[in-house]
């Protein structure tokens, strides 16, 4: 049994582990990689195993770096099953067709730029129908049940607090009469986060696979990210400025809209335009209606008197281009919410470029930025950033909102360490900036947790 690491680790995007076991493969997310472009071209294009040889692969859940590189995985060849929550089964429908969209547009665009050039043209890594055609081989299944992955794989989804649909797996080996339970437990959410159930603790584990985003940092409490957000909102109208929110489709944006309705319907919220500017976030929020039972039940009970959570009378959501570009004409305060949540593509480089040079513009971040991203350099309000090629200056304030994370911090990771490391063989830290990496293992070390691990890249590890 061995377990080999291929990306999301030594960094928080591209997840990819792979099971070796009765002489099968299986494979644990697809992630796409983000970061410096020519980079990521290079990672995300060719993977570093044969797709034919997979015998099945699991999907934790929905987002881009988990599972965005799956079409290209079927595209060269894999022909298993992938199993993941009905939810997640659900939302890929539109994150994958989202991002083979994305990849063609973007094509096309090098593609003007090289004929220019008199240089020859260049294919996306896949395409949208690419994503269509990958979605035949997604199974759904149901948080609690057990399931048989392939000989001597048995596996389990359990509720992990992140996003919607997101699992936490209990994988059970079987080999030569000797079993081994492994918990992949990437991505970790966290507890009292709106919406979504809290994450399970498994039990009995012999091995865990866990993140280390956050290790070394701890959140402010989400209980003050509601008035937090109603502070910033009242700022930015005070001085006649807009809020623009880049957020991820999934779930941060059903997150912010949450909380902006609980504050209109507590008469907190000024009645300026809101508006989702995403496509792909507009048809994450209609999966989100469907799937009533991932729902925590505070959220249960708001629906009990509040049939749609996730609409009020100021809210827009934007499918159409021109309604898009509209937005950026507007001279009163508001508040755009946008995708992409890093800023590397989609409709918040527009809303940025507008507006990033006015000071009365306040940039609210309230996601994780990797690095080499836009969204990290706002974040490190570098004074002068590129986008579409052109700089502007970082005029507009920028403030950052952590309550809003959907990652455990340090105190989480540690606290699920302790309550699983009953009979812990080992901790492979994955998904964390080698920093907090680091941090995360010195903690665990320090509460007497014996053999934890950070992999790198590529490497192989028996169990």
């Amino acid at each position: 049994m061995k377990i080999s690491f291929y990306g999301g680790v030594e960094t928080v995007t591209g997840s990819m582990h792979m099971i070796h076991v009765n002489d099968k493969r299986i494979l644990l997310d697809c992630g796409l990689f983000q970061g410096r472009r020519k980079e990521a071209e290079k990672k995300n294009r060719k993977l570093p195993f044969d797709e034919k040889s997979l015998d099945a692969m699991i999907l934790s859940h929905a987002h881009i770096d988990h599972s965005g590189n799956i079409p290209n995985l079927v595209r060269n060849g894999f022909k298993g099953p992938i199993y993941t929550t009905h939810a997640s089964k659900d939302l890929c429908e539109y994150m994958l067709a989202d991002s083979g969209y994305i990849q063609e547009k973007d094509v096309e665009y090098v593609n003007k730029k090289n004929a220019k050039k008199n240089l020859p043209p260049v294919e996306p890594i896949y395409t949208k129908q690419d994503a269509m055609d990958s979605l035949s081989y997604f199974e759904g299944v149901d948080y609690n049940k057990e399931f048989d992955v392939t000989e001597g794989v048995r596996a389990e989804f359990y509720d992990a607090g992140h996003v919607l649909g997101s699992a936490l797996t209990k994988i059970t080996l079987t080999e030569n009469g000797r079993t081994v339970k492994l918990g992949y437990i990437v991505d970790l959410g966290r507890k009292n986060l709106p919406i979504l159930r809290d994450p399970v603790i498994i039990p009995d584990l012999d091995y865990i696979i866990i993140e280390s985003t956050y290790g070394g940092k701890f959140h402010e409490r989400i209980e003050e990210a509601e008035e937090q957000l109603h502070k910033i909102i009242r700022r930015a109208v005070s001085r006649n400025g807009k809020v623009i929110i880049p957020s991820f489709a999934l779930e941060r944006t059903q997150e912010i809209v949450y909380c902006l309705n609980n504050l209109w319907n507590k008469n907190k919220l000024p009645r300026i335009p809101v508006f989702v500017d995403s496509p792909l976030a507009v048809n994450v929020t209609s999966v989100f209606k469907t799937h009533e039972e991932c729902f925590d039940e505070a959220t249960r009970k708001v629906l009990e008197y509040d049939e749609d959570p996730f609409g009020f009378e100021k809210l827009t959501y934007v499918r159409d281009v021109e309604k898009s570009k509209e937005i950026n004409n507007l001279k009163q305060p508001c508040i755009i919410i946008s995708a992409s949540g890093m800023c590397e593509n989609g409709r918040i480089l527009h809303h940025l470029k507008n507006n990033i040079q006015d000071s009365r513009t306040i940039i609210l971040i309230v996601g994780f930025m990797a690095q080499n991203t836009l969204g990290r350099k706002l974040v490190d309000k570098l004074p002068v950033v590129k986008i579409f090629g052109e700089e502007y200056n970082l005029n507009a304030e920028v403030e950052v909102m952590n309550a809003f994370s959907a990652h455990a911090d340090h105190n989480d990771l540690m606290n699920y360490a302790m309550k699983a490391n009953q009979k812990l063989k080992g901790i492979f830290l994955v998904h964390g900036e080698e920093k907090r990496t680091k941090a995360a293992a010195d903690g665990m070390r320090k509460l007497g947790i014996q053999n934890v691990r950070a992999p790198r890249l590529g490497e192989k590890v028996e169990l």
